[in-house]
């Protein structure tokens, strides 16, 4: 016997549900930057960290990612790199561009990191029963996906 369709949400559920998510990005945000500020780093200069740690990284592309100018990226550069936290030496093929890596001590730094962001994920996501983080996840790929068709529409009337 075929399932029957559920009935649409009320605007009411729509907006408890929009207020969900804005608060778990807010409480995301918060964890983040105490995570950071626990090693003496801003979230942002640990967002370029974890760039540079993927060995792909280019200030530029950084920059557009984030929507952030590439003076502010720099900026983040240079504080990082007199805490001894990334190395700088010129590219092979050009010499105007830049390669980054992290030092012993970003290693060091990130390892830590990754270790208090695991925690948290043990302490709190894991603690949870799987079918309650799959349909999390599931329901948060559905509305992101809904989300990014939305956006895409609503440039394209402009």
């Amino acid at each position: 016997m075929p399932r029957a369709a559920s009935p649409r949400s009320t605007p009411a559920e729509a907006h408890a549900a929009i207020e969900v998510l804005a608060r778990l990005a807010a409480l995301h945000a918060e964890r983040r930057a105490q995570l950071a500020e626990g090693v003496g780093l801003s979230d942002p200069q640990w967002g370029v960290l974890e760039e540079i740690a993927t060995e792909h990284f280019l200030p530029s592309l950084f920059a557009q990612k984030r929507e952030s100018s590439a003076a502010a990226v720099s900026k983040l550069l240079r504080q990082l790199l007199d805490r001894g936290l990334v190395t700088s030496q010129a590219g092979e093929s050009d010499g105007r561009q830049r390669r980054y890596s992290l030092t012993p001590a970003g290693r060091e730094l990130m390892a830590s990191l990754r270790a208090a962001r695991e925690a948290a994920v043990r302490d709190v996501w894991l603690s949870l029963p799987a079918e309650t983080v799959r349909a999390f996840s599931s329901s948060g790929l559905a509305i992101a996906a809904r989300l990014e068709d939305y956006a895409r529409s609503v440039r394209g009337k402009d």
